[in-house]
């Protein structure tokens, strides 16, 4: 069977409007917006459906649930953390405050007493920590203000 370019340039022109005419069909019903349009009531009702079967699922309860699951166990590091921080903060401050008021103390004492050779006491570094049990260089324990 013999075909002629010209019966086959119009077969395939034929194919190539069937072809436009289904992709046109396809892209009409695909078309979200005209579809509404076209069918207000129905996408109502199928909105409506949808809402419904969510809401039955649970979906948004389940989803609360796992945030707030979530945000309770970052909160709860970044809270350790932060305790944390300012506990050293605190124990710092605290320490430099009773090293001032020692050596003021010792100056007060050494002068009253007309003693030189006791020293001041020295300044806290602030990567220091309160020990439990602290003397000072002579081996007397600091006299406290408080």
């Amino acid at each position: 069977m013999a075909e002629t370019t010209t019966e086959v340039r119009a077969d395939i022109e034929r194919t190539r409007a069937r072809m436009s005419g289904a992709i046109a069909e396809l892209e009409r019903k695909a078309n979200i917006g005209q579809q509404i349009g076209e069918h207000p009531w129905a996408a109502v009702a199928l909105a409506f459906g949808a809402g419904i079967a969510l809401s039955g699922s649970r979906a948004d309860v389940k989803a609360a649930a796992v945030t707030s699951r979530a945000t309770r166990d970052t909160s709860s590091k970044l809270g350790d953390a932060l305790d944390g921080v300012i506990a050293t903060l605190i124990a710092s401050v605290t320490e430099a405050v009773h090293t001032r008021i020692d050596g003021a103390v010792k100056e007060v004492v050494t002068s009253v007493r007309g003693d030189s050779s006791a020293a001041p006491a020295p300044r806290a570094d602030s990567s220091t920590t309160l020990p439990a049990s602290r003397t000072d260089r002579t081996g007397e324990p600091p006299m406290r203000a408080d």
